[in-house]
């Protein structure tokens, strides 16, 4: 990976002077915490695979600048929203924008960015373009939607499951690596693949994020572990586990998950119970098998130094610990 952000280094650095130079609202607050959220640390996965998409096929043009822009306007503002509906406090290692400027600030940025992401889409006067980041926002917005309507559902399905995370994180990185081949102009059995490769990356790599909240280095990860418990969110590993435990397990499991209250021996306790039950290798061997699923995708270009690149970034997505 340090060889692949270092071959793309210079146009992730125009990437990132697009992006500042993007942020000319007259409205100070808005650049105030767009530019704290967007300078927060995040590694630009989705405007590296963009890139690294082009690149594969064979792309030479200057396009793929502003639109890794456009989709990390999107992603970023989706993280706004996030940490407003969730009530979060940390965001990537420091304090979450609503902590500092509150939740209506927040979800107010969050919608400039959206427009102004859709304002330069229409701006590069692509019709494919503008329909798949259309689309894919919408789509964004079904899947958050969903989760929270599944939120302390126990009853939820490994089906449930994936269609959330499809919705609200595969779509954007599926995006991301078919906007690659559409600006190549590539034909379309090679947009298509790079669809479907984007789409087990995504899942993948919301498997491995979900995965963490439980097993991670909490200051490498950035926020606080077992989030998602406290929150209600039944990820795959719990999922697994409330499919795995006995019934007196379970039983504790449902007044941890509905309770008001929660406490760190809950978290001790659930995780214990993961490690007894194998949930969180069974979650991880999951996100390994949409790995596999993208390198079959990636495997219908010829071997060069770009498709091992896009490969070694879906090895990568299950193997970070933040």
């Amino acid at each position: 990976m340090d060889n692949i952000w270092s071959d793309c280094k210079g146009d992730l650095e125009e990437v990132e002077q697009h992006i500042k130079k993007s942020l000319d609202s007259e409205v100070a607050i808005i650049t105030t915490v767009a530019h704290h959220i967007l300078n927060g640390g995040g590694k630009r996965i989705r405007p590296l695979l963009l890139i690294l998409s082009a690149r594969l096929c064979a792309y030479t043009g200057g396009s793929h600048i502003a639109l890794a822009g456009i989709v990390e306007f999107i992603h970023t503002a989706t993280l706004l929203h996030d940490d407003v509906i969730d009530n979060e406090k940390i965001r990537r290692g420091i304090s979450a924008a609503r902590v500092l400027w509150g939740n209506r600030e927040s979800i107010l940025v969050g919608d400039y960015l959206y427009t102004l992401a859709m304002c330069q889409a229409v701006m590069m006067e692509n019709i494919e373009v503008n329909y798949l980041l259309s689309a894919t926002c919408r789509k964004m917005t079904e899947g958050e939607t969903l989760q929270l309507v599944h939120n302390n559902n126990l009853e939820l399905t490994e089906a449930n499951y994936f269609q959330i995370i499809e919705y609200k994180t595969a779509s954007l990185i599926s995006a991301c690596c078919r906007l690659g081949g559409i600006i190549a102009g590539a034909p379309d059995v090679e947009k298509n693949a790079l669809t479907r490769f984007g789409q087990n990356l995504g899942l993948a790599f919301q498997v491995a994020d979900d995965t963490l909240d439980y097993v991670a280095d909490r200051k490498r990860l950035g926020k606080s572990l077992g989030k998602d418990l406290k929150e209600g969110k039944i990820t795959l590993p719990l999922l697994h586990l409330l499919q795995n435990c006995n019934e007196k397990e379970k039983k504790s499991l449902k007044e941890i998950i509905l309770g008001r209250k929660f406490f760190q021996k809950d978290l001790a306790y659930v995780i214990g119970l993961m490690e007894k039950h194998g949930s969180t290798h069974y979650a991880l061997a999951q996100a390994k098998t949409f790995v596999n699923r993208a390198k079959e995708e990636s495997s219908l270009f010829k071997d060069s130094r770009h498709r091992q690149a896009l490969e070694a970034v879906a090895d990568y997505v299950i193997r970070r610990d933040h």
